[in-house]
C-alpha cells in the first residue's frame, strides 16, 4: 500500500504550495536559573543510587546535577526517587559516555517524583519489568530542541504492570513523549506531551486510560498501536477521555531504523494527525477536544497502510471494536500533510475535495473471514458524533491498488454506539 499512495499523480499535489509548518519552537533552557551541582554534590546522588536497599527513600536537592554515568535502580522494592520538584531538580545526561538511558529501574512499588531529566543519549527514563511503578511529577525532555539526534522515549514504561503516570510532561523525543509499551494496567492523566514526534503512545498494552491529558504540536498527537513480533501481541481495552488533542501539526523528525523487521513505524506519521489508531483492539475515544490538526483528527487504520509485513503468530493486523463519540472537532485552514504518503492519500483522494483535511478517516482494509463487505462493518468500528453529517469523514477502499482507489463519505454503517470496561482501582490506589 505504501507504494501504491507514492504513485499518485503528482498533479494532486500542487496544493503542497500552501502548506505550512504550524509548530512552536519552545525555549528549552528551563534550567538555566538552578545552581549546578559541585563534584561533591553530583558523587552522592551516584552513591545514593547504587547503595539503595529495599524501602529506600532517595532525596535529590533542588540544582543542576551533570552526570556521566547512567543513575540505575535494579531489582529493589518499595523505593522512592524524591526531587524539589520539576523546576528546580535537573538531572543532565549530555555528558554521558556509555549506556543510552539516563534513568534506567527495574523493580516494584517505584515512587519517581518531582525532577527533570535533561538531554539523555537514548530514553530519558525506562522503567522495564515494574509492577507498580508511579512517576509524578517528572519532566523529560532534550535542551537542544526538537531535533532527530534526540533520544527516543522521553518516559517509557515497558513490560509492567500497574504503571501510574500523573501530572509529567514529555517532550522534544525524536519517537513517543510518554510511550507505554506491552504493559498492562495502566493510567496516563493529567500530563502534557509536546514538540515529539507522537505525544502518547501506547503499545501492545491492556486495560488502560488515558485521560485529562494536553497533547499539542506533537507531528501526531496520540497514538493506540497494536505491532506484530513483540513478547505481548494484540493488546485490548483502551480508553481514550478528556484530553486535549490541538495543534499536533509539528513535522516529523523521526529518523528510521531498521533494526527490526517493521522499520520505525513513527516515521510514516504524518504531521497533522490527532489521534491514530493502528491494528488497535477495543478502543473508546470520547470527550475529547480533537482541534485544528491539520490532516487529520482521528485516524483508524489497519497495519496493511504501513506497506509492512502484516502476519504475525497471535497478532490481528485489523483495528476492531472501536467506539469514537462525544468528542469536539475542528478543521483548521491548512491543507492536509504532503511529507507522508497518509497525508498524500488523505489530501488527494478524500470524499470532501482536494487538498481538505478531514475530521475522521477509516482506511477500509477489513477480515474477510468476518464479513464480504465493509459496509457490513466486520471490524465493528463505531462512530456516533454530534452533526457526523456536516463532518468530514472518508471510507477508503484501497484494495484495487494505486490505479481504483476510491472513497466515500457514507459514514452510516459505522453509526452505532460501544463502550469499553477497564478495571484500574488497583493503580488508583498508587
Amino acid at each position: 500500500m505504501k507504494q501504491a499512495i507514492l504513485k499518485l499523480p503528482l498533479l494532486l499535489f500542487l496544493i503542497s504550495t500552501i502548506a505550512c509548518n504550524n509548530s512552536v519552537e519552545v525555549d528549552q533552557d528551563i534550567s538555566a536559573n538552578a545552581k549546578v551541582a559541585g563534584a561533591a554534590a553530583v558523587k552522592k546522588v551516584i552513591e545514593s543510587f547504587i547503595l539503595a536497599e529495599d524501602g529506600s527513600t532517595i532525596k535529590i536537592p533542588a540544582g543542576h546535577f551533570e552526570f556521566e554515568t547512567q543513575l540505575i535502580i535494579d531489582n529493589l522494592k518499595d523505593l522512592k526517587i524524591i526531587g524539589a520538584g520539576m523546576d528546580k531538580t535537573f538531572l543532565s545526561f549530555k555528558n554521558l559516555k556509555s549506556g543510552g538511558e539516563g534513568v534506567k529501574v527495574v523493580g516494584k512499588n517505584i515512587t519517581l517524583q518531582d525532577f527533570s531529566v535533561l538531554d539523555a543519549p537514548g530514553d530519558g527514563i525506562k522503567t522495564q519489568h515494574c509492577d507498580q511503578i508511579v512517576f509524578r511529577r517528572v519532566n523529560a525532555t532534550w535542551t537542544n530542541g526538537d531535533k532527530s539526534k534526540n533520544g527516543t522515549y522521553a518516559l517509557y514504561p515497558v513490560q509492567c504492570k500497574n504503571v501510574m503516570i500523573d501530572e509529567c510532561s514529555a517532550s522534544h523525543s525524536r519517537d513517543a513523549g510518554i510511550y507505554v509499551g506491552q504493559s498492562e494496567n495502566v493510567i496516563v492523566k493529567n500530563c502534557t506531551a509536546f514538540g515529539n514526534v507522537a505525544g502518547i503512545e501506547i503499545e501492545n498494552c491492556s486495560n488502560v486510560e488515558v485521560f485529562k491529558n494536553k497533547v499539542y504540536d506533537n507531528a501526531g498527537g496520540l497514538l493506540v498501536f497494536n505491532l506484530p513480533n513483540l513478547p505481548m501481541a494484540d493488546g485490548f481495552n483502551t480508553k481514550v477521555y478528556d484530553n486535549e488533542i490541538i495543534e499536533n501539526n509539528h513535522v516529523n523528525f523521526a529518523v528510521p531504523i531498521n533494526e527490526t523487521p517493521n522499520g520505525n513505524t513513527v516515521t510514516l506519521i504524518p504531521p497533522g494527525s490527532g489521534v491514530i489508531l493502528l491494528a488497535a483492539k477495543n478502543v473508546e475515544i470520547y470527550n475529547n477536544k480533537i482541534l485544528n490538526n491539520k490532516t487529520t483528527g482521528v485516524a483508524i487504520a489497519n497495519y496493511q497502510i504501513t506497506g509492512f509485513p502484516a502476519e504475525a503468530p497471535n497478532w490481528s493486523p485489523y483495528s476492531s471494536d472501536i467506539s469514537i463519540h462525544n468528542n469536539e472537532y475542528a478543521r483548521p485552514l491548512s491543507p492536509p500533510d504532503l511529507t507522508k504518503d497518509l497525508g498524500k492519500l488523505i489530501a488527494a483522494k478524500n470524499a470532501h475535495g482536494i487538498g481538505k483535511s478531514q475530521d475522521i478517516i477509516y482506511d477500509g482494509f477489513f477480515d474477510k473471514s468476518k464479513g464480504k463487505d465493509v459496509k457490513e462493518n466486520p471490524m465493528n468500528i463505531c462512530i456516533k458524533e454530534e452533526k457526523l453529517d456536516e463532518m468530514h469523514f472518508t471510507l477508503f477502499d484501497l484494495h484495487g491498488g494505486t490505479d481504483n482507489i476510491k472513497a466515500s463519505d457514507d459514514f452510516k454503517p459505522f453509526v452505532c454506539t460501544g463502550s469499553v470496561s477497564t478495571d484500574l482501582e488497583a493503580v488508583k490506589r498508587l
